[in-house]
C-alpha cells in the first residue's frame, strides 16, 4: 500500500510496484525519510599498547582494541592486524573499500618497525638485508638499520613490503634474535609521531587518499 499511496521513491524517484533496489546502492526514502541512511566514513590511527588484541571482542575476555577507541563514536574495525604483543600504529575504519585498500598485498606500502632484540643484532640486520625463506616462502630482502647497540643486543629499524603473519618475529627468530619488543612506526607516508600509547587521531584527507593511489 506504500508504494500504491507514493509514499516510497528511489533515487528521489516514486517507486513501482516489482521495482528492485539495493539498500547498499540506492537512496530508498518512506515519506522522505532515508532507510540507509549510513554513519559517515570514518578513519583513525591507533597507537595501539603491548597487551591488547587486535580484534573488536575477545571471548576469553581480553583486552581489545575496541576498548581504546570506544570514545570514536562509530563502530570501526582494525584494517590490518598487530599481535597482542607488538604496539604501534595501527589503522581503524568503517569504510569496507579502504580497509581493503590497506590490507590488499597489491598495496605495496613500506612498513617500518622499531625491534629491541637480544642476541648478535649487527649479524642479525645483515642477513635479513639477504633473501630469507619462512614458511616456506621467499620473502623479498628487508632494509635493516642498527640503530643502537647493547651489551646483549641492539635495536634495529626494520622496513618491509610485505605483511605475512608474524613476518618481523619470524625472520628474527631465523637470524637468532630474541625479540624484546616490537613497534610499528610508519605505513607508507604515516607515520605514528607524538601520537601516546592508547591514544588515536583521525587520518588526514591526503593520509587516506596515499592509500587509494
Amino acid at each position: 500500500m506504500m508504494i500504491l499511496n507514493g509514499r516510497v521513491a528511489v533515487n528521489g524517484i516514486p517507486a513501482t510496484l516489482g521495482q528492485q533496489a539495493a539498500l547498499l546502492r540506492d537512496e530508498i526514502t518512506i515519506d522522505g525519510v532515508l532507510l540507509n541512511q549510513k554513519d559517515p566514513s570514518v578513519y583513525i590511527m591507533l597507537n595501539k599498547p603491548r597487551g591488547y588484541l587486535t580484534t573488536l571482542k575477545d571471548d576469553r575476555g581480553r583486552k581489545t582494541v575496541k576498548d581504546l577507541v570506544a570514545d570514536v563514536g562509530t563502530r570501526v574495525y582494525p584494517a590490518g592486524r598487530l599481535d597482542m604483543d607488538s604496539e604501534g600504529l595501527l589503522i581503524l575504519t568503517n569504510d569496507g573499500q579502504f580497509a581493503n585498500a590497506v590490507m590488499h598485498p597489491s598495496n605495496n606500502k613500506a612498513k617500518t618497525y622499531e625491534v629491541r632484540v637480544r642476541g648478535d643484532a649487527e649479524n642479525g640486520a645483515r642477513l635479513m638485508r639477504l633473501p630469507m625463506e619462512i614458511d616456506s616462502y621467499t620473502i623479498r630482502p628487508a632494509e635493516v638499520m642498527l640503530k643502537a647497540r647493547a651489551d646483549d643486543g641492539g635495536i634495529l629499524q626494520i622496513t618491509i613490503r610485505e605483511g605475512r603473519n608474524r613476518q618481523i618475529r619470524k625472520m628474527c627468530a631465523k637470524c637468532s634474535l630474541a625479540v624484546l619488543s616490537l613497534k610499528r612506526m610508519s605505513v607508507g607516508t604515516l607515520e605514528l609521531g607524538a601520537l601516546k600509547p592508547g591514544k588515536w587521531r583521525y587520518l588526514t584527507r591526503e593520509e587516506v587518499e596515499m592509500f587509494l593511489n
